[in-house]
């Protein structure tokens, strides 16, 4: 479980080059201005969010925690920005949407039958969310050899290898015996893999996603749902220009995290050529390595609107639940705050391209 969380696909090139790429940019600092009071708030995807960084999609995660997406969904609304529920989750749409009335977006994979991406849309205006997601750089599952190594499925494969691990973590394993059964949420009514049956999430994205996702469903979907709507997995210039064009509200420059084709380019170095070609015709968002505060502002320099994060606040998870995720949202925030004062800004609207320089 901790290689899903950390590893990538192939040779990871993509997975290291995503955090190291931020190496590349310089932050200009300004002297002599009054940075008393700092302004963090920003307007992504319909919702005022009290500082640029929300929490990106995840799988599974009650495999690595079992309050799993129910505690990073009210880490994220105690710290004022967005939660995002993935089609795999391990708790149900309706679960989250009940659970706080903070900011919250799901993420749509197309799966083969499509009846489900409508029934994910109507469940979702129900149960009050704020935005969608359709990821589109996950119609064939990458090459995460870490994963095929472990042998890594959900609900959990027992080998002689994995209950020495769970013998070696006796609270993960009692938690996992004692609480609900572990599932596939918002599918399990539907499809059994990964819920009765047990299955890899590698087996389970080539058996279930649609590789004829195109342009013109990703057109239906926003139709669809009527509301603020982000494509995710956009990398090229053409893409977010088509991305204008079927009415998306923010396209999500990402490459899942390393975790699909390796040797794509790191989103922070696709940042500024999207940027100039849409303006503001369109929000970009940029997904993937960040670590530091720098990283978002860094990112918000070149003309992001936001950044949003996934292993990070998985690594908190695991170690420390709930408590985990708010302290890192804490250690993160007070980055961006000192670091914008060390720049001389007080609002992120000052955070601007002259703010940013290419080694």
């Amino acid at each position: 479980m901790f290689h899903y969380i950390d590893g990538g696909a192939d040779d990871e090139v993509t997975l290291r080059r995503n955090t190291t790429a931020f190496d590349g940019y310089s932050l200009m600092p300004s002297g002599l201005v009054d940075t008393s009071t700092l302004d963090l708030t920003t307007q992504v995807l319909g919702q005022t969010l009290d500082w640029p960084l929300f929490l990106a999609p995840t799988g599974l995660t009650r495999l690595f925690h079992h309050d799993g997406e129910r505690a990073v969904a009210r880490a994220a609304a105690e710290a004022g920005t967005i939660y995002s529920l993935s089609t795999l989750s391990s708790v149900s749409i309706e679960d989250i949407g009940a659970l706080t009335s903070g900011p919250k977006m799901f993420q749509i994979y197309i799966h083969k039958d499509r009846g489900l991406t409508y029934e994910f849309i109507d469940r979702c205006k129900a149960a009050g969310y704020h935005a969608l997601c359709l990821t589109v750089d996950t119609i064939v599952a990458g090459n995460r050899e870490r994963d095929l190594i472990t042998g890594m499925t959900t609900p959990p494969k027992l080998t002689l290898a994995s209950l020495l691990s769970f013998a070696l973590h006796p609270m993960w394993s009692l938690n996992y015996l004692t609480h609900e059964k572990f599932q596939l949420a918002n599918v399990a009514d539907r499809i059994d893999a990964g819920s009765a049956a047990p299955s890899s999430v590698i087996d389970y994205i080539n058996e279930q996603f649609d590789r004829a996702l195109t342009w013109q469903d990703a057109e239906k979907a926003i139709a669809a749902w009527g509301g603020p709507f982000a494509i995710k997995g956009i990398m090229s210039v053409p893409d977010a220009r088509r991305a204008v064009e079927v009415g998306a509200s923010a396209v999500i420059i990402s490459n899942h995290g390393g975790r699909q084709l390796d040797s794509a380019p790191a989103p922070i170095d696709c940042v500024a050529p999207i940027v100039d070609a849409v303006g503001d015709k369109i929000q970009v968002i940029l997904d993937g390595g960040v670590r530091r505060g720098t990283h978002v502002l860094k990112a918000l320099a070149l003309g992001a609107k936001a950044c949003s994060m996934g292993r990070p606040y998985l690594y908190a998870l695991a170690a420390g639940g709930q408590a985990g995720v708010d302290r890192l949202l804490r250690l993160l925030r007070a980055e961006i705050e000192r670091d914008m004062a060390m720049m001389g800004c007080t609002n992120i609207d000052q955070v601007t391209r002259d703010k940013v320089e290419r080694i």
